[in-house]
Order: structure tokens, then C-alpha cells, then sequence
């Protein structure tokens, strides 16, 4: 390391938010980023810790001790080197990851780790900022073609990969534009979408080919593809959300979280809504059910839209302030966390059930009917949830939003037509193992991100789709030089 007393002599800083008061009128991002020079001693902190955890932490297994060291020097260009070697998009994960590599880091067991993921942002943002990010286009074509369904960060970098492979590489997506859950799952104020626009650029020149409004298993069937391309790698989403058949779940102004979300992010992008697709939250008492990212980014939309209160409610106990590092380091903790969203203007509820949703008289919703409940654990150790005696309560809300997860990618269409084998939880069964690593059930086809592994994280999507692409340059080529 080149400064092995670093985390001695720096106290960790990290990127700040710019005040609530600015942010929530506008979706902009609101990061203030740290100067070259702050950034220099951050990177300076990564101590020779000997077993570098943060690899262990990080899905996609970035190199971080090396480019921390990098920074530290002042050689940003050989950073990005680094970072690219292991991670396709780390402009994504440099703003929407939860960052479990630092929750892995070393210096984590005294509460201030090294701020990888800042240090990840500023690296890829230089890259751009310096013209360093060009396309990288195969010197020869392997003349086989290779369809992608799904835009994601799976879908994305399952491409990007087997482009540079030299295989012809055709995305197809439902939307009207690329991206999936990057461009209208996750709200402009966390992820900008000329993010995007810029790599995909980079990826046409690439020679990557985007098909829009073209939804498979509908508007194209699943067998043109099989009879079209060599080989098919399947890389939509987890997108079926998780209902709550409680009474009055009919009512009018009771929505999946994904259809508020995807609506607004269209309306704010400028692109084209179908009639009665926008929900409004202006003037509303808003409940957001569900404790996750997507519950908090429903929280941070309506505050944007002008909602008069906004609710979250969580069925789980509140989680301690502070975890027990003994016991769970280097892995990812449970402990509260605030979300910047959940900082502008949110009451927080824990160990809440739903009871039923209250009709105002005109099919619409008006209150939200609630139970308190407790957690205890039974003889074998598994938590059992039991409901308060006495403890019911209304809350006032003419907008809901669920947001309880996903159970399994949409089954009609593409899946049932093409048959194949699902795992017992409704995801596209495949492994991650040897020379069968992400096949399916069905010869030529493949499977990675959520549509395989279930709901998870952006940098999870980005691992499988890499590991993805080297499987089926394997399967089509016979060997890869493509990173594992």
C-alpha cells in the first residue's frame, strides 16, 4: 500500500446530501462529491489489512485494494483500468449500490470504512469527464448472433461482454427505451438517465443492436428468436410484486409500487404515458407499505410530487441502531438504516400488519386499517409473528403504494410459451456451476440476473450477467477468454 499508516492519519469522509429543502423540488441528483484531494487521502485509508473482506462483500468482486491505492497515487486512468476489469457499469453502482464491500471492510469493525463506493463514482465520472471511456470493439466478428431479452444492468452487461467477444448481439426490450429497471424502475433523482444514454452509446459503437417495444411473447414470439439467433439469454426482471389480498384491496387509489414509480419516471423522462397511467400523490395522504428500497423510493416521489404526509410501514421489528460486529462482520448486517428519501419527510412505522383498506363510499381508498404485532421466537428458533390484542389502528390514506418485493418474473408470455423449467420459488432454473453455468432447461437458451436468481441487487445483475456472457462464449465458441 502506498500509504500503510493512511487510516491512521484520515478520518473517513464521505459524499454529502445538498439540503432537503433543495432537492425535493426538482428530481435532479443531489450528491456533493468530495475534491481530488479529499479523495486522494480516502484512498490512502485502504489499509494492508491482508485478507481484503471488501472482495468477499462485493458481487462482482472489484479489485478495490488496487484502485484505492491507484487514487491514492493519483493515477485515476489505471483506476479505471482496474475498475473495468471487473465491473461493466460502475457508474451504477457508484450511485444505487448499498455498498456491502464496505460494510466487509476491515476498518468497518471500528465503524469507518474505507468509502469504496464514493471512491468508485469518482473514478468512473474522471474516466468520462477525461474521454478515457471509449468503445471497445472486437477486432474480429466470431459470425455468431446472440439475443438478449431485457435491457437491465444483466441484460447490459451480458451484451456489452459478448460483444467484445466479436458475437452479433441483438437486445430486445418492452419498454420504449433501454435501460428496464434502471430507466424507469429507479427514480431520476438516484440514477440521472444520461447515465445511461452515454454507455449505450458506447455499446452501439460496439456494435450491440437495441430493439424497443418489442416484447417477447407477445409481439414476437419466442420461437422466432430460437429459429433467428445462435443462442438466447434470458435477463428480464423479477417483476411479478407480492399482493396483499387483504379487504378492499379493489379500491381505487391502492397501487403496486413498480406502477407509480415506472409512470412518473416516464412523466419526468418525457416519454409517452397511456391514458390514466400517471398517478398523482399532489395534495394526498400517502402509506407506503414495505420497508425496502423500492418502499423508500415511492417515499421520496411523492414528497416530490407534493403529498401531504407521507407513511412508511414495515411488518418487521425495528432493527438495532448498531450491529453486533462480532457476530455478523464481515458480513452484510441488519441495523437501521435512513434513506435520504426517508430523511425529507417520512414517519416510520415497525411491527405493523394490514388489516384491510377503508372505502370513502366511492370505491376509493380513505384509511388503511392496521394491527400492531410482536416477534418471539419459538423452541426451534424461527420467528413467530403474533397480532396485539386491542393494539388496531386507522391510518388516513387516499394513495398506497405496495411495496412488499417481488415473487418470481412474469410467467405469462415468454416463460409458458417457451416452457422452460422454473425453480420452486418461480424463478428460470439454472445454475451457476462448470459447463452448465446459467443454461436452462431449453438447449441455446440462458438465464441470468432476477429472472434467475430472484429480486436482488443492481451490482448481483451486473455478476450474472458477466458470468452469463462467458458461459455462452463457451457454449458457442468452444472456450472464452472473457473474465469469470
Amino acid at each position: 500500500m502506498g500509504k500503510p499508516t493512511g487510516f491512521m492519519e484520515y478520518d473517513r469522509q464521505d459524499r454529502h446530501y445538498a439540503p432537503i429543502s433543495d432537492r425535493v423540488s426538482n428530481y435532479q441528483e443531489f450528491m456533493v462529491e468530495l475534491s481530488d484531494g479529499q479523495l486522494s487521502e480516502q484512498g490512502a485509508r485502504c489499509m494492508d489489512c491482508g485478507i481484503p473482506f471488501c472482495h468477499q462483500g462485493c458481487p462482482v468482486n472489484n479489485i478495490i485494494p488496487d484502485w484505492n491505492d491507484l487514487v491514492f497515487r493519483g493515477d485515476w486512468q489505471a483506476a479505471l483500468d482496474v475498475l473495468h476489469s471487473t465491473n461493466n457499469f460502475p457508474e451504477f453502482t457508484g450511485r444505487i449500490c448499498p455498498a456491502p464491500c464496505e460494510a466487509a471492510c476491515t476498518l468497518n469493525l471500528d465503524d469507518a470504512p474505507v468509502t469504496i463506493k464514493t471512491i468508485e463514482h469518482a473514478i468512473v465520472e474522471k474516466g468520462w469527464q477525461h474521454g478515457w471511456i471509449v468503445p471497445q470493439a472486437a477486432a474480429h466478428k466470431s459470425g455468431k448472433s446472440v439475443a438478449v431479452v431485457g435491457s437491465g444492468p444483466a441484460g447490459l452487461a451480458c451484451a456489452q461482454q459478448l460483444a467484445r467477444a466479436g458475437h452479433a448481439v441483438s437486445v430486445f426490450e418492452r419498454q420504449d427505451r433501454i435501460g428496464g429497471l434502471l430507466r424507469y424502475g429507479i427514480p431520476d433523482f438516484k440514477l440521472d438517465k444520461q447515465v445511461i444514454d452515454r454507455r449505450l452509446a458506447q455499446m452501439r459503437t460496439e456494435g450491440v443492436e437495441f430493439h424497443v417495444n418489442a416484447h417477447i411473447g407477445s409481439d414476437i414470439p419466442v420461437a422466432r428468436l430460437l429459429q433467428d439467433f445462435d443462442a438466447v439469454a434470458l435477463t428480464g426482471g423479477s417483476e411479478q410484486p407480492r399482493d396483499l389480498p387483504i379487504d378492499g384491496r379493489e379500491l381505487q387509489g391502492v397501487h403496486f409500487a413498480m406502477d407509480f414509480l415506472r409512470a412518473n419516471s416516464k412523466r419526468v423522462q418525457g416519454a409517452e404515458l397511456e391514458e390514466d397511467e400517471f398517478i398523482s400523490t399532489e395534495g394526498k395522504h400517502v402509506v407506503v407499505i414495505g420497508g425496502g428500497d423500492t418502499g423508500s423510493d415511492c417515499i421520496g416521489t411523492s414528497i416530490r410530487q407534493g403529498a401531504l404526509s407521507v407513511t412508511q410501514i414495515e411488518i418487521m421489528p425495528q432493527p438495532p441502531e448498531k450491529e453486533n460486529k462480532a457476530l455478523v462482520w464481515p458480513n452484510w448486517p441488519n441495523k437501521m438504516r435512513t434513506s435520504s428519501s426517508q430523511e425529507e419527510g417520512c414517519e416510520r412505522m415497525w411491527s405493523v400488519a394490514s388489516k384491510g383498506f377503508v372505502d370513502d363510499g366511492q370505491g376509493h381508498v380513505k384509511a388503511l386499517r392496521c394491527i400492531k404485532v410482536d416477534w418471539q421466537q419459538d423452541a426451534d428458533g424461527n420467528w413467530q409473528m403474533t397480532e396485539i390484542e386491542g393494539s388496531e389502528f386507522e391510518l388516513q390514506a387516499e394513495r398506497v403504494f405496495l411495496a412488499m418485493g417481488f415473487v418470481h418474473p412474469v410467467h405469462s408470455g415468454m416463460i409458458e410459451e417457451l416452457g422452460v423449467e422454473l425453480d420452486e420459488r418461480g424463478n428460470v432454473k439454472g445454475s451457476t456451476d462448470g459447463q452448465e453455468a446459467y443454461k436452462t432447461s431449453i438447449e441455446r437458451v440462458f438465464a441470468a440476473g432476477d429472472m434467475r436468481r430472484g429480486q436482488s441487487l443492481v451490482v448481483w445483475a451486473i455478476r450474472e450477467g458477466r458470468q452469463c456472457a462467458r458461459s455462452m462464449d463457451e457454449y458457442l465458441m468452444g472456450c472464452s477468454d472473457l473474465p469469470r
